[in-house]
């Protein structure tokens, strides 16, 4: 059950979000997240409440104001190759529509099973 926050600095289209929440979703389908398990929500600063360095630390082209903060939450246990293939296809899809990926900065957390409930205060895995 992945949880998404992208934060991202004002103004921005609703297509341009749309763009990328939907470049994320299909990059976690892709690795076998159900369809409809789609929690995400976007935070959208002003400039003076979100501050990033436009080349640290290895930024081929400087990052613009279009710059992309993804914190995905994912259940412990993903490995390596499904985290890199998430990255990936995130990447491509955003690549596509013409946003340069130097402008994203993906983290993911895990967090353990028992630390989840879903609905009515279940905890399904613990």
């Amino acid at each position: 059950m992945p949880i998404v926050t992208i934060t991202v600095r004002k103004p921005k289209t609703a297509e341009f979000k749309k763009t990328v929440l939907s470049a994320i979703q299909a990059a976690l389908v892709t690795v076998g997240v159900n369809v409809n398990d789609r929690f995400h929500r976007v935070l959208e600063l002003d400039g003076d409440d979100f501050h990033y360095d436009p080349t640290f630390p290895d930024v081929r082209t400087a990052r613009t104001d279009d710059f992309v903060l993804v914190e995905i939450l994912l259940g412990t246990g993903r490995s390596v190759k499904v985290k890199k293939q998430i990255l990936n296809g995130i990447v491509e899809r955003l690549a596509a529509t013409g946003f340069d990926p130097e402008n994203l900065m993906v983290c993911f957390q895990d967090v353990p099973w028992e630390n989840w409930s879903p609905a009515g205060g279940r905890v399904p895995h613990a």
